[in-house]
């Protein structure tokens, strides 16, 4: 995926540290309540206990999903003076009780009853959700960005989707493990799911009506413990080998046409990744706001990661990115993420599709099956844009096929006026034009719509749907 923005923030950013130079400043300090006076209590009644309190973002955890001293983004604790409190019910039920049994078929039929209800008034339960989150637990607002326009509902639309697919355990490990491993690069603990879970079902008893009772909740008490436990297992197996993040300098900082920006970034510690994946990447003008964007090529023996941005309007990210970064600024990198990835084993002939930025992980497949040896296959690349100099990536392309007889290598142009002897009009329509496909397997890559319009056109064309690999955000 080329990355994906949100909307303008209306906040005020915070200016680079001046020692040491070229390091980001912490994370911006996260809004506390005012202090709300206790109710006087008559005597001779004792006051009432506090509750535990959550610990804020890169505070002491456990285990290696502590950051480790000397993190300019982390604070270490004491973990004497700050334990991590006990996760609560919802994630360590009473041993025996119901719900620590699995989901039932009962329990799926009831869940997906009241799904039908809150869904469509899910950004209502969502606010509610979030609402309960932050007053009950206010810790965790640090989790979270400062403006949460996009960031909304994407916690509360994955809760349900992953409640919905409790009935497949297998897809459900593989698709929550990535979720889980993501995670890390938050702060996110063991401990934080049990406030979560709280709220969640707190939040659907309000919006789900007459479909909520106590077997109901039941049902969503066993759904969200399994969840949660995947989700904790493939972080505390993923701390045992990798950090929950990288730092990376940038080295180079180079624009390509009017928007797009080639950076290249050295890594604090050695980053393995594969050549068709993504990364997520946190900029110190923005904390705690990550976009994903591909690797643009295969790994490199000096360890150098290359990235391909485009300036979105109102993208954060992106902008700051292509008109801030420069040279000795520090980001961070999550973990590599993605299904593009080749089996050099197999011979099947290769369709890569990409479009805008999309070019990267296309460009990264490329050199892969170059430096492997392409085992008899061939690859085609259709490269599209709107005009000829959006095309920023095609000359380096084309010395590739100059060199390997197996690539060929055809631009695309939706505007008038493209080069002669090739194709123009829409990417999708293009390369179904250029079909039938079958026997192909099929990388595609860059904007979500051209994406979909192309999966749906290749399928048409003859390429067996499981052989068609993208990575849009949703997905």
């Amino acid at each position: 995926m080329a990355g994906a923005d949100g909307g303008v923030p209306r906040l005020v950013v915070p200016p680079k540290p001046v020692e040491p130079p070229r390091v980001p400043p912490p994370p911006a300090e996260t809004f506390q309540p005012e202090p709300v006076p206790a109710t006087p209590q008559p005597e001779p009644a004792q006051p009432e206990p506090e509750r535990p309190a959550i610990e804020p973002l890169f505070t002491w955890a456990p285990g290696l999903n502590w950051a480790g001293p000397g993190d300019h983004w982390a604070q270490a604790w004491d973990a004497e003076q700050h334990p991590v409190p006990d996760p609560g019910p919802l994630t360590a039920p009473p041993p025996g009780s119901a719900a620590e049994l699995p989901p039932t078929p009962r329990d799926l039929e009831l869940i997906a009853a009241t799904l039908a209800v809150v869904e469509p008034v899910a950004d209502r339960a969502t606010a509610h959700f979030y609402a309960l989150l932050f007053l009950h637990y206010p810790q965790l607002r640090s989790l979270f960005p400062a403006a949460m326009d996009v960031q909304r509902d994407r916690l509360f639309r994955a809760l349900l989707m992953a409640a919905r697919g409790a009935g497949d355990p297998v897809t459900l490990t593989a698709q929550l493990g990535a979720l889980g491993r993501g995670h890390r690069k938050y702060g996110t603990l063991a401990a934080h799911y049990g406030p979560v879970g709280e709220c969640l079902l707190a939040a659907l008893a309000r919006y789900a009506g007459g479909r909520w009772d106590a077997e109901a909740e039941l049902a969503w008490r066993r759904a969200y413990r399994m969840v949660s436990q995947i989700m904790i297992d493939a972080a505390e197996q993923a701390a045992r080998t990798a950090p929950p993040w990288w730092q990376g300098e940038v080295v180079s900082h180079q624009v390509r046409g009017r928007d797009v920006a080639v950076l290249t970034v050295r890594p604090d510690q050695p980053y393995p990744y594969r050549a068709g994946q993504y990364a997520t990447l946190e900029t110190p003008w923005w904390p705690r706001v990550w976009r994903n964007y591909s690797f643009a090529t295969a790994p490199r023996p000096d360890g150098l990661l290359t990235f391909h941005v485009r300036a979105v309007q109102a993208g954060w990210v992106s902008n700051a990115l292509l008109r801030r970064a420069r040279p000795g600024d520090v980001l961070r990198l999550g973990p590599p993420a993605g299904r593009m990835v080749l089996d050099h084993a197999d011979p099947t002939p290769l369709l890569c599709v990409g479009g805008g930025t999309g070019i990267a992980p296309i460009s990264a497949l490329v050199e892969d099956v170059a430096e492997h040896g392409s085992a008899g296959r061939t690859v085609q690349v259709l490269y599209g844009a709107r005009r000829a100099d959006d095309l920023y990536q095609l000359e380096a392309l084309r010395q590739l096929e100059r060199r390997h007889p197996w690539l060929a290598v055809r631009p695309v142009l939706s505007e008038p006026g493209g080069t002669a002897g090739e194709p123009g009009g829409l990417l999708s329509d293009v390369a179904a034009q250029l079909g039938p496909w079958d026997g192909h397997r099929a990388f595609l890559a860059g904007p979500a719509a051209m994406v979909r319009r192309a999966a749906a056109a290749l399928a048409r064309s003859g390429v067996h749907p499981e052989l068609i690999r993208h990575d849009l955000p949703e997905e």
